[in-house]
């Protein structure tokens, strides 16, 4: 029987191979040199990188056994995945490599910006003794502001507590009795700004995030504090971050990753170089033999696993098990179901239920609740989310997630609802269906109002009192913002006008939560939010 073929296109560690085994065939090519990898790739079943090797549809096309594609770190920012997925490839990585790594370097981070240390070696090494002028300040009884409080927020405050730290959390999914559990009191930004002596980020990098920590938050904070970023580039505006450190606003900073890399490569950043009360090292997060040899060691046995044809717990495009034909359509939609819940509901649902019905509730549906819940963790988490860890993302923010079905379905043949309940007793909805013989996905109610929308990547959805001009309002705003309307409907509550509306536009181009919030405004809204959906 011919073994597989699992070619290396990166160093990897001798525990890695140790860990693919003798049953495995074992070839190695420069993934940087791309006529070499192309060439071959076309015996190979399975094809294991890090960062340097780009792995897009070219790559996919020129194999013709390949089975799974695994990259040794966290991110995939150099595997297409939605190519991979055309291309019936499994893709996995090691979303928990790096974990501990991350957290011990941003409690470094900390006292290295407390403490001075990155100034005092400099300074020794430079020949001088500058005690006096290096003098820092103690990490005991200060309140340690955590902003994100998944796996590694929550790691940073487990090391930190040792400290004699009084905690506080910032994240709108957060566990409160989780939170309670480790010590942190769970906050709004504003007031975890306002109380801080330092405050350490660890969100994921979306729209929502980005400059999450500006201006209007460091004129919130007290003028001794140090702020540290070892998450994600740009969760904390440069511009903002220079301005506050240069003018004493806040005491120092400590930077592991930049909205530009390196920094030096971005005026704005670059800036930040020139400035004493910062320590800078260069994305260190998942740099250590222990978190490398983890990602390798990790890859190399869901390798082994997805050879088999096993379940695979970090494969991220594919649903362990055997999936009905009837049900796989549904994949996608659930996936895109689940962003439009988390971007409308804006928190972590107490309660969380999908609903299927029609009749492919007949069949084994699991695969949609698991799809529906790595749509809903998207864009929360920093780490990749597969079908496998999504349900432990919510178990471990306390969301109870239940699936429903009924055979019953009056509007569509089959329809996907995503129902939640939040800590105010709020219920947020959407349901969608596939419609006609190309599967077409369609978003069919919000919140009640039933609707039949073909869903698109970028939506705009407005909920309002309806009166009359209020459309050309918005359109306006948009055309002068230079967006195009592809698509719009307008579901009202009840007969007549005057009631309560919800308008979804699909857009050509992505719209800033900035833009949606001056629609809002501009037609009284008691919501506006953009929604960009990937898949």
């Amino acid at each position: 029987m011919t073994r597989p073929v699992v070619l290396i296109a990166e160093e990897l560690s001798p525990a890695t191979l140790e860990v693919l085994g003798s049953d495995v065939e074992i070839t190695h090519v420069d993934g940087t040199d791309r006529p070499a990898l192309l060439a071959a790739v076309k015996e190979a079943d399975a094809l294991l990188v890090r960062s340097a090797t780009q792995v897009d549809a070219e790559v996919y096309a020129a194999a013709d056994h390949l089975k799974v594609v695994a990259r040794a770190g966290v991110g995939l920012d150099n595997v297409d995945v939605p190519a991979a997925t055309n291309a019936g490839v499994m893709v996995i990585n090691a979303p928990t490599s790096n974990i501990i790594s991350a957290a011990e370097l941003a409690i470094t981070l900390i006292l290295s910006s407390l403490r001075n240390l990155g100034r005092a070696d400099a300074s020794v090494k430079d020949g001088r003794w500058e005690r006096k002028q290096l003098s820092g300040v103690e990490l005991f009884e200060k309140t340690v502001g955590i902003v994100g409080f998944g796996r590694i927020g929550q790691l940073v405050a487990e090391r930190l507590r040792p400290f004699g730290v009084h905690l506080l959390a910032y994240d709108p999914y957060v566990n409160h009795a989780r939170a309670a559990d480790l010590g942190a009191r769970v906050v709004e930004l504003d007031e975890l700004m306002r109380e801080s002596d330092v405050v350490s980020v660890h969100m994921p990098r979306t729209p929502e995030t980005v400059g999450l920590i500006g201006a209007e938050q460091f004129a919130l904070a007290k003028p001794s504090l140090h702020v540290v970023n070892a998450a994600r580039g740009g969760l904390i505006d440069e511009e903002a971050l220079y301005d506050a450190l240069s003018s004493g606003k806040i005491a120092g900073a400590g930077l592991d990753v930049y909205s530009s890399e390196p920094p030096a490569q971005s005026e704005t950043a670059a800036k930040l170089l020139e400035l004493p009360n910062i320590t800078l090292t260069p994305h260190l997060g998942a740099s250590t033999a222990e978190a490398q040899e983890k990602a390798g060691v990790a890859v190399a046995r869901s390798v082994r696993l997805a050879l088999a044809g096993e379940l695979v717990p970090d494969a991220v495009n594919v649903a362990g098990g055997a999936i009905d034909d009837l049900v796989r359509p549904g994949i996608a939609l659930a996936d895109r179901l689940g962003q439009l819940f988390t971007a409308l509901a804006g928190e972590g649902p107490e309660l969380l239920e999908v609903v299927v019905r029609g009749e492919i509730a007949s069949r084994d549906v699991t695969a949609l609740k698991l799809s529906a819940l790595r749509g809903v963790f998207r864009q929360v988490v920093t780490e990749q989310v597969s079908y496998v860890n999504a349900p432990v993302l919510a178990e471990e923010r306390g969301i109870r997630v239940d699936l429903v079905t009924s055979e019953d379905s009056q509007r569509f043949r089959n329809v996907v609802q995503i129902r939640g309940t939040l800590r105010d007793g709020r219920v947020v909805s959407v349901s969608g269906t596939l419609s006609g013989t190309d599967q077409a996905q369609k978003l069919t109610e919000v919140d009640g109002l039933d609707l039949d929308v073909p869903f698109s990547d970028h939506l705009l959805l407005i909920t309002y009192q309806d009166k009359p001009g209020l459309v050309g309002a918005y359109g306006a705003i948009l055309g002068d913002a230079g967006i195009n309307i592809a698509g719009m409907q307008v579901s009202r509550r009840g007969e007549t006008a005057g009631g309560e509306v919800i308008v979804v536009l699909t857009l050509d181009q992505s719209v800033d939560q900035d833009l949606a919030e001056q629609i809002g405004e501009k037609v009284g809204a008691a919501a506006s939010v953009a929604v960009d959906i990937t898949y």
